[in-house]
This record gives structure tokens, sequence and C-alpha cells, in this order.
């Protein structure tokens, strides 16, 4: 009798809600609580993350007691000063072993095919996968190998600040949006609130 190889063992992955940001062009409002057709924005990628998740991480750098209301750990910037999203996925890479499904506060429209899509890309010799809305990349919604970690603290000792930059160092790969692009309209203004409600 033929022995049936087992099948790949699927891999665990957690996930990172990008909400530490200043939210400056937002009139400083703390965009993760901003009301969205009666909902804060940040339940709209814990919904899409839930399901393809053993854990959710709530990158904040304010409001934090607000946000541990949605009974995820909440973790805040290691650099001072909001340094950007690349701190926040420091902080992500930095609490867990696992690969991390990563997506921004602001894109109600996100929903869990993506983060199913992008899981399933990220495979050796790639240690991201990166959504590409079928013009140019969303490079806030990635999936991430856990090894990048020591790369990004690197990058980040040398004071650069840019995702895309630091993305361009990793060997990647794109995943198609294309069929979606309500997934990465993101809400960055009181304008795009108006025009996306």
């Amino acid at each position: 009798m033929t022995a049936v190889p087992d099948k790949p063992r699927r891999r665990q992955f957690a996930g990172l809600i990008l909400a530490g940001g200043r939210g400056s062009r937002l009139q400083g409002r703390d965009k993760g609580l901003v009301l969205f057709q009666g909902r804060a924005l940040i339940e709209y990628p814990l919904a899409a993350l839930s399901p393809v998740t053993t854990e959710i991480y709530i990158n904040a750098n304010r409001n934090q007691a607000t946000y541990r209301r949605y009974g995820r750990p909440v973790i805040s910037d290691a650099e001072p000063d909001y340094a950007g999203p690349l701190a926040g996925i420091l902080a992500g890479l930095s609490a867990t072993q696992a690969p991390l499904l990563v997506c921004p506060c602001d894109c109600p429209g996100v929903t869990t095919e993506l983060f199913r899509r992008l899981a399933e890309a990220l495979q050796p010799p790639c240690v991201a996968a990166i959504a590409h809305d079928g013009r140019r990349q969303q490079p806030a919604f990635l999936a991430l190998d856990p090894d990048t970690r020591v790369n990004l603290q690197a990058f980040l000792s040398q004071g650069q600040r840019r995702l895309q930059d630091w993305l361009g160092t990793l060997p990647h790969t794109p995943v198609d949006g294309s069929d979606h692009p309500e997934w990465f309209s993101n809400i960055n203004s009181p304008a795009d609130l108006a025009a996306l409600d």
C-alpha cells in the first residue's frame, strides 16, 4: 500500500493593523477611531483579518485604552516621534514569531480575500508578498516573514523611513488585487470620508 503524503501544513499568521500615525491630514484625529457608516475604521480590518489569523495586534501610539476595548494586544512604536509605518511594522515583528499580515486602519473596503491571497503568496525564496492594485503597488498591504525583523532594524538604524524603499530591499512577490480596487480606498482627509460615506 502506497503511503499518501501529508498535506503541507498551513502557516499560522498573525495580523497587524497600523493605527499609529498622527492623522495630520485628518485634522489630527486618530484615524482608527473615526466613524464610517456607524463603525470605527479599526473595526473593518479587524473583521477582515480575524478569519485568517491566530492573533491580531493593533499598533497605536495614542488612545491605547480605547483600542484595548477591542480585546486585542495594543503595541506602540519603539521609535519615538511617530516614525511612520515601518516603526509600527517593527513593533509587530517584535511582538510575535509568526509571519505577519499587515494593513492600515483606514481602508474600510478591505476583505478577508485579500489577506488569503497575501498569505498564500508568501513562499520561499520571497520574504514579503505585497498587494498591487493593477496600477501601482500598495505597500501597506503585505505579508511578511518574521525573519525580516533584523533587516528592518538595520534599515531604520540608518535613518531610513520609507516603507516602499525597505520593501525594495527584500525578495518579494506582487499579489494581484486589480479585481477589487475598493480594497485599497483609504481615508486620509475629511473629503475622503465624505466621498466614501
